[in-house]
């Protein structure tokens, strides 16, 4: 269909709904044969004169209107008559935009471990798992297998710092973890200290369970020692949550000095500490773990869903001595406890090396896809990490974090706002959007950021109204 171009001088409308009846015209007359392949939409856009979002939407209300199937990386292809609109099955390399059917966005708001074939691993081991254990696959797990916890004494450790066997709680993902030691040693009512700009599904959590939130501030540091001796002696909050090594959504990586001075204050307070270092499991070189400064009151929490994948839903917290019972207690309370097969799956992906490995492949990609964004957005102010999963973009005049977040989506990108990383509400406004790019085939990285380079490079958009 190399010669096939529509014509758009016609007709009412958005443009994208222009385009699509002007393609269901001409399927109707024959000019576009049932089976034929429409022109890629980065093409056809140039072709045109449009924006890629513009033909990806025109595409996708196509597909509604069963007129056409796709999908990434093969294409967009006519359906013939009663043919129904079934998405053809994915190379097992070529990966997925989104389970959600209908959902053609490009989900640069995750931040899962990219696709470097971890399903041919996952599904060997978990063959051998169910041959070898059925009965513990259909039955309720009573306690942690001695496996399981070395799997996390060897994940979780960092430099000269392993945490002991008998510290290791594993946990269905580091969200779970984090929330069973918040339901241990506080209690509602009891203040928890979060950066300003945080993983704020967990406050948002404790808030939930009748914890109150309090912020501290920070710096290019990371959490401003200062603020958190303030807030330790003005509020006495109970616990603090941190995220010292690749902090999301700052990429802080926080210094040993700074680390020291928190844990001093921690120690001064009698405040516990939750170390997060989901993200920091991606860095080559760390510094030492707060864990390691301060064993007696801190819970390191580790897992898999950034640096080997995501729907393992595994993850380990290390704890302070003698508290491993009681977080163990309190996961089993708010989950219901652990299922045998994701925690032995887990404990072999770390305990057969396969999780370094696959983690060495990801750390890999990542860095080739934080060259890419580098490339795409050149000219633009954002901060990036060779080993992060996602960018920390700065919006300039006039766009709004709000405002920028739902004209990407009007574009067919999904990405999120600053709003969605306030630990509570603050006066304080960073005008930024955090991009992921680990979760998507890279192809559609690299159109995400060129959609989000067009709406960069066009300010005057930044005006308009996307309610």
């Amino acid at each position: 269909m190399t010669n096939w171009l529509p014509d758009l001088s016609h007709g009412s409308g958005p443009l994208y709904a222009r385009l699509a009846d002007r393609i269901e015209a001409d399927i109707g007359q024959g000019l576009l044969p049932a089976g034929g392949k429409l022109p890629p939409q980065r093409d056809l856009a140039y072709d045109l004169g449009v924006t890629i979002g513009t033909v990806g939407r025109a595409y996708g209300l196509l597909r509604e209107r069963g007129l056409v199937s796709g999908e990434v990386g093969r294409g967009t292809y006519v359906l013939g008559h009663g043919e129904p609109a079934m998405v053809p099955i994915a190379p097992p390399s070529g990966g997925t935009r989104s389970a959600i059917p209908g959902d053609d966005k490009l989900r640069m708001d995750s931040t899962a471990a990219p696709e470097v074939g971890q399903a041919s691993i996952i599904g060997e081991l978990g063959h051998h798992i169910v041959r070898q254990h059925p009965d513990a696959i259909v039955n309720y797990v009573r306690a942690p297998a001695p496996d399981w916890l070395d799997a996390g004494t060897r994940w979780l450790a960092t430099g000269a710092w392993r945490p002991s066997p008998e510290t290791i709680v594993p946990t269905l993902g580091g969200h779970a973890g984090i929330l069973a030691v918040i339901a241990a040693v506080t209690a509602p009512g009891d203040r928890i200290a979060f950066d300003q700009l945080t993983y704020s599904s967990i406050a948002r959590s404790a808030n939930l369970i009748g914890r109150r939130i309090v912020s501290i501030g920070a710096d290019g540091d990371g959490t401003d020692p200062g603020d958190f001796e303030r807030l330790c002696a003005q509020q006495h909050p109970k616990l603090a949550f941190l995220i010292p090594g690749l902090h999301n959504p700052t990429l802080t990586v926080m210094p040993e000095s700074r680390r020291r001075a928190i844990v001093e204050i921690a120690r001064k307070h009698n405040v516990w500490l939750v170390e997060d270092a989901i993200y920091a499991a991606l860095l080559e070189e760390q510094p030492v773990s707060i864990a390691e400064l301060a064993p007696e009151r801190t819970f390191h929490v580790g897992g898999l869903s950034k640096t080997v994948a995501a729907g393992v839903r595994a993850g380990w917290v290390a704890c302070p001595p003698h508290m491993a019972p009681r977080v163990q207690v309190a996961y089993k309370m708010l989950t219901g406890g652990n299922p045998f097969l994701m925690c032995e799956l887990a404990a072999r992906l770390v305990l057969s090396g396969e999780a370094d490995a696959i983690r060495s492949r990801v750390s890999a990609e990542l860095q080739l896809r934080e060259k890419l964004a580098r490339e795409r957005l050149a000219g633009h102010d954002f901060a990036s990490h060779g080993h992060a999963p996602f960018l920390w973009l700065k919006l300039a005049e006039p766009w709004l974090s709000g405002t920028f977040r739902q004209a990407a989506a009007n574009e067919g990108v999904l990405i999120d706002d600053e709003d969605e990383f306030k630990s509570g509400r603050t006066e304080q406004v960073y005008h930024r959007v955090r991009v992921g790019f680990s979760s998507l085939p890279r192809a559609d990285a690299e159109d995400g950021f060129d959609r989000l380079r067009s709406l960069l490079d066009n300010p005057m958009a930044g005006y308009d109204s996307y309610g």
